[in-house]
């Protein structure tokens, strides 16, 4: 293989990273609600898009170019959602049990800033305290240590809330004096 060869497999390799890059983060943005933002970033994925594609086509008959244009892909995929998960966007609700004598966990995690609310529940084995916690999905990895480290049995489950209305902690985000 040639140095323009090479080259022509590095470009197509570069082109798809970069395109299914802004794709993943596109497509997350969408899901997300952000579609402006999302709208803008797809006029520069089309255009990475259409030359990416057009340099494939163009070439083929060499099948090392379509293998680059596969490679790119995947690791694209892979790029882009770690962006997302460094972006973080919107909340996580997280429901947690925990033993019945840990009664205080619920207010450990208020006093830490974490919008808790916390009921009794009956377990297999007994008493149960159960608590549903709401944070930005910036926080989310500092709450699952926070939990764990004051009770290191809980039961923890974790997923993205579609809707959010009411409640105190909902108008303190929108202040921005979450946990300052």
């Amino acid at each position: 293989m040639g140095i323009d060869a090479l080259l022509m497999v590095l470009i197509i390799f570069s082109i798809n990273i970069v395109y299914v890059t802004f794709f993943t983060v596109r497509m997350i943005l969408t899901l997300k609600g952000y579609r402006y933002v999302a709208a803008f970033i797809s006029m520069f994925e089309v255009v990475i898009y259409v030359v990416g594609l057009g340099l494939v086509l163009d070439n083929l008959n060499e099948i090392q170019n379509l293998m680059a244009y596969a490679i790119g892909y995947g690791t694209g995929v892979i790029i882009g959602t770690k962006i997302e998960e460094k972006m973080a966007l919107g909340y996580i609700t997280v429901n947690v049990i925990t033993t019945e004598e840990n009664k205080l966990l619920p207010r450990l995690l208020r006093d830490k800033g974490y919008g808790v609310t916390d009921w009794d529940a009956n377990g297999l084995e007994g008493m149960r305290k159960a608590m549903q916690i709401l944070t930005p999905r910036k926080y989310e990895l500092r709450l699952y240590a926070t939990i764990k480290e004051l009770d290191p049995k809980a039961f923890i489950i974790a997923y993205e809330p579609k809707t959010i209305h009411g409640g105190f902690w909902v108008k303190t985000v929108r202040k921005g004096k979450l946990f300052k």
